[in-house]
């Protein structure tokens, strides 16, 4: 389709202005443009029609099935949207004075006091943006705890699992730790012996999520995270796979002294096309003095008031402005409030349900990475079928457009070649996971009959296969006029 500059037409536009009947007046010229802003000229109707045709040309959760889960697509119920469009909320000032927005301070306090309740901390921060955010101060949380006992020098290095996330190491390093990589074992966790010998008196912490990125729960976890302890360091969470276990099990009660959490994931607030995210950061007790600033307090039996001055001298410092993403905090303490303590339980449930169904269902063509009951999320493996017939996992993910499926998660996590990560998260049903069980028998069965037709595909969608690679590495960002 053409750009919206391609249907440009000089003098066309949309607005019907009476003529003036006061006198004009002209802005200095310093303070005018020396060219005009080069903006499209267009009709109503136009526009109308441009922006129904991009509608058309993407596909969301509201469009079909959309594997790629709690990580970026998790359903997000309307009744989220319409809380944070209260107009008490929206119009609010960071600046008004405390006595104005003793609402939106006991909805900061609540969603501490619940999301601390489901991950088994202590204290929390809304600050940070999203979940690298999250990462990041997470691990300043670590340096200062460190440096406080006087043993930041000696405890440089951070542990991270092969599995791992990627934002894992690159936050570790900004944060000024030096990365030790960990291997995985044969079934797909933490390598119990490999982990013994990275500890030390050198050692800060570990970083991990659990369920893992292969969609494991690590059995051994109590284990890991007493090593870890005994070598005097702290264990991290990364809350990306918190979808799994909510309800359930708790990161605080695994031995885990600080986690972030992603609200745009598992707490359904929307995070398409690059943001607002929500990355808060809870911790132990031990850790809450390093804490940003401020943090909300209850003043009487009804009033709420911010604390600025609590331990100032230990904390971190401000990690973004005010209180992070406010409204993005309403949508998710809405769907915590909405489930209750039973329905957030039964929500992960039925993630690693609906997980364990798809799974078990196609094992018999896909194989799988690792043989045994997942999470809310698994990894099949296309490595075989790359080696004998040339397809990979890229042309099963393409070949599911031609059936209105949006691709898993391909080529993630590292540690298994050809992969396709798979997440159907807890809102879908029986029937859409049958559909999707037939779709993908349908594509194998069609890359057996005729593998080379398969790097043609997709056939039917807007636009065919692009060059990804050059789109990469020579992107066309701008429009030349």
């Amino acid at each position: 389709m053409q750009l919206i500059f391609e249907k440009s037409k000089e003098g066309r536009g949309c607005a019907i202005l009476p003529e003036m009947d006061v006198a004009t007046t002209e802005f200095p010229v310093f303070l005018k443009r020396s060219t005009a802003p080069k903006l499209p000229q267009m009709a109503e109707v136009d526009i109308s029609r441009h922006y129904t045709e991009l509608a058309k040309c993407t596909h969301g959760v509201n469009d079909g099935f959309y594997p790629l889960g709690s990580c970026t697509m998790k359903y997000n119920p309307r009744i989220n949207e319409e809380m944070a469009a209260l107009k008490g909320f929206t119009s609010l000032h960071p600046l008004q004075p405390e006595h104005t927005v003793q609402g939106a301070l006991e909805v900061l306090q609540l969603a501490e006091t619940y999301l601390c309740e489901i991950t088994g901390m202590d204290a929390m921060t809304f600050q940070p943006s999203a979940g690298a955010h999250g990462e990041f101060t997470g691990l300043l949380l670590i340096r200062a705890y460190h440096k406080s006992r006087g043993e930041l020098e000696k405890r440089r290095k951070i542990l991270v699992p092969d599995a791992a996330h990627g934002t894992n190491p690159a936050s570790a390093v900004m944060a000024g730790f030096t990365v030790v990589n960990i291997p995985s074992n044969e079934q797909g966790c933490v390598d119990i012996e490999k982990l013994k010998e990275a500890c030390g008196d050198d050692t800060a912490g570990l970083m991990l999520t659990n369920p893992n990125t292969v969609g494991l729960f690590d059995q051994n976890i109590l284990e890991i995270t007493k090593i870890v302890h005994e070598a005097g360091g702290l264990v991290y969470y990364d809350g990306a796979n918190l979808n799994a276990i909510m309800g359930i099990v708790r990161p605080g009660d695994m031995g885990f002294d600080v986690v972030h959490l992603n609200l745009h994931k598992t707490f359904s607030t929307p995070h398409g096309g690059g943001g607002p995210g929500s990355g808060p950061v809870g911790c132990k007790e031990i850790l809450a003095p390093f804490l940003p600033r401020p943090t909300v307090d209850k003043v009487g039996d009804t009033d709420w008031s911010l604390a600025w001055n609590h331990q100032p001298s230990k904390s971190i410092g401000a990690v973004r402005s005010f209180y992070g993403n406010f409204l993005v905090v309403v949508k998710a303490l809405t769907y915590i409030m909405s489930l209750g303590q039973q329905g957030i339980r039964e929500a992960a449930q039925n993630a690693v349900l609906n997980a364990n169904y798809l799974m078990h269902c196609l094992s018999d063509l896909y194989p799988m990475a690792f043989d045994r009951y997942c999470m809310h999320e698994f990894v099949m493996t296309l490595e075989q079928s790359k080696k004998e017939m040339d397809v990979s996992a890229l042309d099963i993910a393409k070949a599911l457009l031609d059936y209105g499926i949006h691709p898993p998660t391909m080529y993630f996590p590292l540690i298994v070649h050809e992969a396709l990560m798979v997440e159907p998260t807890e809102t879908e049903s029986k029937d859409t996971l049958d559909q999707a069980v037939c779709i993908l028998r349908k594509v194998y069965e069609e890359a057996m009959e005729d593998p080379s037709g398969m790097h043609q595909r997709p056939l039917n969608t807007p636009v065919r296969r692009l060059d990804e690679v050059g789109a990469a590495r020579h992107p066309k960002l701008r429009y030349e006029f």
